[in-house]
This record gives structure tokens, C-alpha cells and sequence, in this order.
């Protein structure tokens, strides 16, 4: 799909009668509830079925977007594990941990190291007040030093039992969904903006109709023909 057409309401109108009702409102429903207020970004994990568990968590509890450092272990990401998931979240790739921070702060996020350190905050205590990037260590090393110097905070779970440390995937869906819960709690402006809507509802509509981009040269062959 072009940028051409991202922006073109009549073909989006015509795209999405191609697709049943049901779904339509699917989407419209799955969008109301979508954030960017909130990311997670992966640092070098190696495990292909934690990233892929990672992903699903992200689009269950409503995040847009996840970045995924992969400069140590390469693509670290299963779709067979993802389910599906990985259709639905915008997925970015970093090359290493300076370049993922740096992207990250120029769109205005905090760096938080998920990580039980003097200064970290606990997962009910942190501050939502602006958006944060939620970083997650490799499965035995944790975060990097880079990250751990540079982290403008840091959040972690409370245990209460003999083990302190958790699978990763698992950490980062406790963490989200506590704060997703808190985030609606909220009266800040979580949301997508509607232009962001418009380009999901295009990408996930031309995600779930069959040969997408040969309709879509149809339509405007035969739209060039009218005019």
C-alpha cells in the first residue's frame, strides 16, 4: 500500500466494504482503545518465543507500537508464537541501543529500565504522566549498561517470594497490564489522534482482504477512467 492511498478516505470507504460489518466494527472498537502513550522495546533477547510473547501482550493490552533491538541475535521475532499479533502492532526495528533510545526520545518518550534498582519505581507507584518506553533486558544478562546509564528512570514488580527475577515475556505482561489499567484510570490523551486511525484502519483492512494491492490498482484504473 502506497502513501498515495493512506490518506484516501474514498478508497478506504471502498476497501472496507469489501470486508464484513463485523469486522469494520471490530477495528473501529480494537482503535478507540490503542495507545502509543505506552512502548516497549526489547533489548537483544534471544529466546524467539519471548519477543513473539512480548508482541502478543502489546496488542492484548492495547499498545500500538514495540521496537525490537536486534543487533546481537538478528530477528528474534516467531510469527507462529505472535499469532497473528505482530499484523496488528507497529513493529520497529533498531540495529542497537543508542539508535532505539535516541528514535524513542525524539518522539518525546522516557527511557525506563524495567529493573529493581535504588531509584526504580514500583509498577503501582510510577509516574504516567508522560509517555515512557518500558526497555527489556536479554533473558540472563538483564539490560545493558548503555541503557541502565542512560534510562531516565526505572520501574519493577514487587515479589514476595524466594525468586526475584522473571521470564521476561511474563514481566512485561504483568507491567502492562498494570499499567494499561492505570492509563485508563486517567485523563490523559492516550489515545490515537484520528489521523493515526484512519492509516490502521487502512493497514489492517488491506491486512485482511485477499490480493489487496491488485484491487487497489484496480480502483484507481478504474477511477482515472471515470474522471
Amino acid at each position: 500500500m502506497d502513501s498515495k492511498s493512506t490518506l484516501d478516505i474514498d478508497l478506504l470507504e471502498y476497501l472496507e466494504g469489501l470486508i464484513t460489518p463485523r469486522r469494520r466494527a471490530l477495528f473501529l472498537k480494537i482503535l478507540s482503545k490503542r495507545t502509543r502513550f505506552l512502548t516497549v522495546a526489547l533489548e537483544d533477547v534471544y529466546q524467539m518465543h519471548n519477543a513473539s510473547a512480548v508482541i502478543r501482550s502489546c496488542d492484548a493490552f492495547g499498545l500500538q507500537e514495540a521496537h525490537l533491538i536486534e543487533g546481537r541475535f538478528g530477528r528474534r521475532l516467531d510469527k507462529n508464537i505472535a499469532m497473528g499479533a505482530q499484523q496488528w502492532v507497529d513493529i520497529r526495528r533498531h540495529q542497537n541501543s543508542k539508535a532505539c533510545m535516541d528514535a524513542l526520545r525524539k518522539k518525546g518518550y522516557r527511557i525506563i529500565a524495567t529493573v529493581p534498582r535504588a531509584d526504580a519505581q514500583s509498577m503501582s507507584d510510577f509516574d504516567l504522566k508522560t509517555p515512557a518506553a518500558l526497555f527489556f533486558g536479554t533473558e540472563k544478562e538483564g539490560l545493558s549498561p548503555e541503557v541502565l546509564a542512560k534510562a531516565d528512570g526505572a520501574v519493577y514488580i514487587p515479589m514476595y517470594g524466594f525468586t526475584k527475577s522473571l521470564n521476561v515475556s511474563v514481566a512485561a505482561a504483568i507491567l502492562l497490564q498494570e499499567l494499561r489499567e492505570r492509563l485508563n484510570n486517567t485523563d490523559l490523551n492516550w489515545g490515537l489522534s484520528e489521523a493515526d486511525k484512519l492509516e490502521k484502519r487502512m493497514d489492517w483492512t488491506c491486512r485482511t482482504i485477499h490480493s489487496a494491492e491488485e484491487i487497489i490498482k484496480r480502483y484507481y484504473s478504474q477511477k482515472s477512467g471515470i474522471e
